[in-house]
């Protein structure tokens, strides 16, 4: 039988995301004898083994990591359906638009300003979220459009419309000596121990290898660069929010980044076609 409920669903992604039969008992709130008959009982009726099970803990095997994107991709979009049923339902006119926090600020700002000088314009939501967030965000509903940037966000899935392109940027402490230049290569910001690259979380939540610390905002990178810990590279655009202790030097061979509108393929919402609309004229 080739049915899979929700409910075995979000057992088994806790477990994989776990990888602890009792923490993940935990997460869901029951007990560990059935989370654990569950599964057994799943990797049966699938006829594959989806996890390793040994002294040292619980490994995803190969068929369990195809089944742990694809449960995640159900689970999603059962949330998003239920989501935007109830939206539909309220007598709003309203869109939710995920960006995240501190990116582009006056491109939104003129989208937003175009979009509400149209006729019926719908009201906009701003959900402000951290790197990568809003591709999640579109496809669990949470969110009706996007802006999101290529070459760094993964589109797939999502209709968008481009919106700007523009080069790449080595934001640097005001004091540091390549803060004097007219502008850089990535040779030459790369592998300074004195100044390292700062590294955002991918999409999963994990980091690039690397010296740069860690950054989960841009509040902490701001005060990473101006104390001379770390240097980014971000849009041009980022200008807008540098303080006085920052210095932005064009990169001359960095890819240039293209940020869009993006939304679901499969949306049919008028509003969220109005606001493409406006986005194509902008």
């Amino acid at each position: 039988m080739d049915t899979l409920e929700t409910r075995e669903l979000r057992y088994f992604v806790a477990v994989a995301e776990e990888l602890h039969f009792s923490r993940a008992a935990e997460r869901l709130g029951i007990a560990q004898p059935p989370l654990s008959r569950a599964i057994q009982q799943l990797e049966r009726r699938l006829g594959v083994t989806l996890f390793d099970r040994d002294r040292r803990g619980v490994t995803l095997t190969g068929a369990g990591r195809v089944l742990l994107d694809e449960a995640r991709s159900v689970l999603d979009g059962a949330a998003a359906a239920a989501r935007r049923t109830r939206r539909a339902a309220t007598t709003t006119h309203r869109l939710t638009l995920a960006t995240k926090a501190g990116s582009n600020h006056e491109l939104l700002q003129k989208l937003l300003d175009a979009y509400a000088a149209e006729p019926g314009a719908a009201e906009i939501e701003i959900l402000l979220c951290g790197m990568g967030d809003q591709a999640r965000m579109l496809r669990d509903g949470r969110a009706d459009v996007a802006l999101m940037q290529r070459p760094f966000d993964a589109l797939a899935g999502f209709d968008t419309e481009d919106l700007l392109t523009e080069q790449q940027v080595a934001i640097l402490p005001a004091g540091h000596p390549l803060a004097a230049r007219t502008s850089l290569s990535l040779a030459e910001i790369s592998d300074r121990p004195d100044l390292p690259v700062a590294r955002w979380p991918r999409p999963d939540g994990s980091y690039e290898p690397g010296p740069g610390p860690e950054i989960h905002d841009q509040a902490q990178l701001a005060q990473l660069i101006a104390l001379g810990h770390a240097m980014a590279v971000l849009c041009a655009s980022s200008r807008s929010w540098l303080w006085n202790a920052h210095v932005a030097v064009p990169l001359t061979d960095a890819p240039y980044v293209t940020t869009v509108l993006a939304w679901p393929a499969h949306s049919r919402s008028r509003a969220v076609a109005g606001l493409v609309r406006t986005a194509a004229e902008l």
